[in-house]
């Protein structure tokens, strides 16, 4: 156990060398500060990298994640990320970035107790009930996996788009778009769900603060 914990330390060692290497002035261009075009929320799983998927570099990718890549209006740690973002780093796009075989959707999907996670996947159940007749239609069991895995990445777009913090950017003129995506494990491509918003006219009506 604890040579795997002294060879992270030495990964590190060996990372900071070769970063030089290529840039002497690598750390220090880093920290004067960032300016990322882009915030990426994805799930927690170790094998979706936000920046190594779109080649991005240290200071490009603002980056959230949780299980299953949610967008939950109550949750204050991902308000926090994407108000940061979107007022004081200027973001231009935000992207929500599902991947097939999550294992917190398939959770979702099945009635199995898997601890306290249980009541943050309960809002993933709340989505299959919405769309619950179009994934009983599908027969194969991998097939609606993963057209729940796309549905779920979709829903979370549109979450985004409902909070005030996105719709008041919009309100000022901000240029800032949201889109759905989903990364194949097996194949390392992702796939672009066609969901991309760009202003709250897009929302059903109820949806849309006039307020702000």
């Amino acid at each position: 156990m604890r040579k795997f914990y002294e060879q992270l330390l030495e990964n590190n060692k060996e990372w900071v060398e070769k970063s030089l290497a290529l840039d002497p002035n690598f750390f220090a261009d880093l920290a004067k500060g960032q300016t990322p075009p882009l915030l990426w929320i994805g799930c927690s799983d170790s094998r979706v990298p936000a920046n190594e998927i779109i080649g991005a570099k240290p200071g490009e990718v603002f980056v959230h994640r949780n299980i299953a890549n949610m967008v939950v209006h109550s949750d204050m740690n991902m308000l926090s990320v994407l108000d940061y973002a979107v007022n004081v780093l200027k973001v231009k796009h935000v992207i929500v970035c599902g991947h097939y075989g999550c294992g917190g959707v398939k959770a979702a999907m099945g009635n199995m107790s898997v601890g306290i996670i249980d009541n943050w996947i309960r809002h993933i159940k709340d989505e299959y009930r919405l769309h619950d007749k179009y994934l009983n239609s599908i027969e194969d069991e991998t097939e609606r996996f993963n057209a729940f895995v796309e549905i779920n990445a979709k829903e979370q777009v549109y979450n985004l788009a409902k909070t005030s913090i996105v719709q008041g950017a919009w309100k000022n003129g901000q240029d800032l778009m949201l889109h759905g995506w989903v990364y194949g494990l097996n194949s390392g491509f992702v796939t672009d769900l066609n969901v991309n918003i760009a202003s709250n006219e897009e929302l059903d009506e109820v949806y849309q603060l006039s307020n702000l």
